[in-house]
C-alpha cells in the first residue's frame, strides 16, 4: 500500500465515523453524493459529499472527502513553496462544516488534507500536511472554550510541547477577518506544510487531529442544542453567520484552492450556511450576551 493509499483509507473511515456519529446525534442520515471528475477535465479524482439539511440539530452539516490530481498547483498552494509553482500535484482531504439550527450551538469547522507535488525541475516528489479545527460560537461560553482548546492541546502533545501553542496562534492568525480587524470565533488549531519528522510522524500528527474531532465537539452540541431561544437569538445568529461567509469566500485559502484549481463547485462550497443576513448599521446592547461574544470570545486568549 502506498503512501497515498494510507492516507486515503485513513479518510475514508474518518468521514465515516463522523457523519455515523453526527447523524446519531440529529436523527437523520447524510446524504452521500458520489462523484468523479470527467475523463477529459484538466483536474482528475474522485469524492463523497456527505450532506444533512433541514435536520432537528443541523440546519445544515456538510462533511466532504475528496481525492484529485491536477496538472498544475493552484497559486493558493504555493505561497510558501514558490518552486512548486504550475507542478502537477495530488492532494485528498476530508473537510467539514456543522451549521447547528440552534443560535446557542456554535458552528464548527474541521480539515485534514495531504498533498504531494513534484518539482518540474525533476526533483523528487514532495508531500505536506495541513489541517485543523475551529469552533464558531454565536454566544459564548467559557466551559465551552476551555473544553474544545483542551482536547485540541491532548491531540497534539505526543509531538511535541510546542506544537499546541503554536498551532493555536497560527489559527487566530489565519482565522481572521483582516477587513474587519476581526476575529471569527475562540479559534482552535491550525497548521499547513507540516512534513516534520517524515511521513510517518506527519501523518500520525494529522490522524490524531482528525480523531480528536468528535471529542471535541460532541459534549458542546450536546449540551447547547436543546437550549431555548427566541427571534432575537435567531436574528443574530443569522448576522453572524454573514461574517462566516465572509471569511470562507474573501480569505479560505482551502475554498480559493478548490475553485482554482477546477474543482467541484458544489462541494466546495458545502461549507456556506443556508441562511444568513448582513446589517448596514448593528449595534449590540453594552452588558447584553451579544456584547459579550465581541468583548470576550472573539479575542484572542489563553483559553487554558
Amino acid at each position: 500500500m502506498t503512501n497515498v493509499d494510507m492516507v486515503r483509507e485513513y479518510l475514508l473511515d474518518l468521514q465515516d465515523r463522523i457523519t455515523t456519529a453526527c447523524a446519531q446525534v440529529d436523527g437523520a442520515s447524510f446524504v452521500q453524493d458520489k462523484w468523479n471528475k470527467a475523463k477529459d477535465e484538466p483536474l482528475q479524482g474522485d469524492g463523497i459529499t456527505a450532506i444533512l439539511e433541514g435536520g432537528q440539530v443541523f440546519e445544515r452539516a456538510g462533511c466532504g472527502f475528496s481525492h484529485v490530481v491536477g496538472p498544475r498547483l493552484p497559486a493558493s498552494a504555493t505561497q510558501n513553496r514558490p518552486e512548486l509553482a504550475g507542478a502537477p500535484f495530488e492532494a485528498l482531504g476530508v473537510s467539514l462544516v456543522f451549521h447547528p439550527r440552534n443560535p446557542y450551538a456554535p458552528t464548527v469547522h474541521m480539515n485534514v488534507r495531504m498533498i504531494t507535488a513534484a518539482p518540474l525541475n525533476g526533483g523528487e516528489s514532495v508531500f505536506w500536511f495541513g489541517g485543523g479545527m475551529d469552533l464558531t460560537p454565536c454566544y459564548g461560553f467559557e466551559q465551552d472554550a476551555v473544553h474544545f482548546h483542551s482536547v485540541c492541546k491532548k491531540a497534539l502533545e505526543p509531538f511535541g510541547a510546542d506544537k499546541y501553542g503554536r498551532f493555536k496562534t497560527w489559527c487566530d492568525d489565519y482565522f481572521h477577518l483582516k477587513h474587519r480587524d476581526e476575529q471569527r470565533g475562540i479559534g482552535g488549531i491550525f497548521f499547513d506544510d507540516f512534513a516534520d519528522g517524515g511521513f510517518t510522524n506527519s501523518f500520525a500528527l494529522m490522524s490524531s487531529v482528525g480523531d480528536a474531532f468528535l471529542d471535541a465537539y460532541l459534549p458542546i452540541l450536546k449540551i447547547r442544542k436543546d437550549t431555548p431561544y427566541g427571534e432575537r437569538e435567531r436574528d443574530f445568529q443569522l448576522y453572524r453567520r454573514g461574517r462566516y461567509v465572509e471569511f470562507n469566500l474573501v480569505w479560505d485559502r482551502g475554498t480559493h484552492f478548490g475553485l482554482q484549481s477546477g474543482g467541484r463547485t458544489e462541494s466546495i462550497l458545502m461549507s456556506m450556511p443556508p441562511l444568513a443576513s448582513w446589517a448596514y448599521q448593528r449595534q449590540t446592547r453594552p452588558g447584553s450576551p451579544e456584547d459579550d461574544l465581541y468583548k470576550k470570545f472573539l479575542v484572542r486568549r489563553d483559553w487554558l
